[in-house]
């Protein structure tokens, strides 16, 4: 299985974005909490992209 750059940052951002949403649900910042979620979203997004670009490489 070939692993292509979207899949990699995709990953990366989930994982980051997951971190900033916890960290802001428990220090009680809301911004940080947001943007974490974002950031997680956007990734997830990302490394769907990713995995569709393999699997048309792969076809």
């Amino acid at each position: 299985m070939s692993i292509n750059k979207d899949q990699v940052k995709g990953r990366t951002d989930e994982a980051v974005g997951k971190v900033k949403e916890v960290v802001g649900a428990v220090v009680g910042s809301k911004e940080l909490e947001l943007k974490g979620s974002i950031q997680k979203n956007t990734g997830i997004v990302q490394a769907k992209i990713g995995d569709v670009k393999s699997s048309i490489a792969k076809a």
